[in-house]
């Protein structure tokens, strides 16, 4: 089993006997950039688990307008409320970049929540920790501004997909101008004048699809 794999939530506190028995459960699915697996308001009965890639979760709102809800990478799952409230999918899921994905339907995994308490408490775990991190979301959009939000998100991001390099941290986040402005709920051109502030100040550099992180300290203390 994926090493990766084992980091999600869903296999965090089993075994290793019970960890690739659930796996065995789990169908592979491969997906090119922007395919998408599942869209709002839509029936859903599986949850997934991201091996390779990366995957957005997006909302529409009535008038149109996008805003992404988080990015995902390696070892982390979405898709489990399904599990716990079978209503409509709440948000679009897409693939950012090529991905490989693991699916788990509601019915292979009622057996395991029902019979391992460790996997339903880890489950609900994930489920507080998006919750938490939902409420922070709604807090930075109240009291931050968007410098502070840009700051926040790209600190969010390195945790994810950052890499050290000489000069300071390299996070490949394979999002366009558009995406990363809604993923700080903000207009482009608002977030792209937060980030050349940035980079005048030397805090990071800007390049294709990606950003080198070099005054880590900074950037923190700007997402405050």
């Amino acid at each position: 089993m994926d090493d990766v794999i084992k980091q999600a939530p869903l296999f965090s506190e089993l075994d290793e006997d019970g960890a690739n028995a659930l796996r065995r459960s789990m169908s592979e699915v491969n997906l090119g950039r922007g395919q998408v697996i599942f869209r709002e308001g839509e029936s859903g009965d599986r949850l997934y688990v991201v091996a390779e890639g990366k995957i957005k979760l997006g909302r529409t709102s009535a008038d149109g307008r996008e805003n992404l809800l988080s990015i995902l990478g390696p070892g982390e799952m979405f898709g489990e409320l399904s599990l716990f409230d079978p209503g409509p999918r709440t948000s679009t899921a897409t693939a950012v970049t090529e991905s490989r994905l693991y699916a788990l339907s509601n019915e292979n995994l009622k057996p395991w929540i029902t019979g391992r308490p460790e996997v339903a408490l880890s489950m609900l775990r994930q489920i507080a920790r998006r919750l938490r991190r939902s409420h922070e979301v709604v807090g930075d959009l109240v009291f931050s501004d968007v410098p502070g939000r840009v700051a926040k998100a790209l600190l969010d991001l390195s945790t994810r997909f950052g890499v050290a390099s000489e000069d300071g941290v390299h996070v490949g986040h394979d999002l366009t101008q558009e995406e990363l402005a809604q993923l700080v709920g903000a207009s482009r051109e608002t977030v792209n004048k937060a980030l050349a502030d940035f980079a005048g100040r030397g805090w990071i550099r800007l390049e294709a699809r990606a950003v080198v992180l070099l005054d880590v300290e900074r950037l923190q203390r700007r997402a405050r």
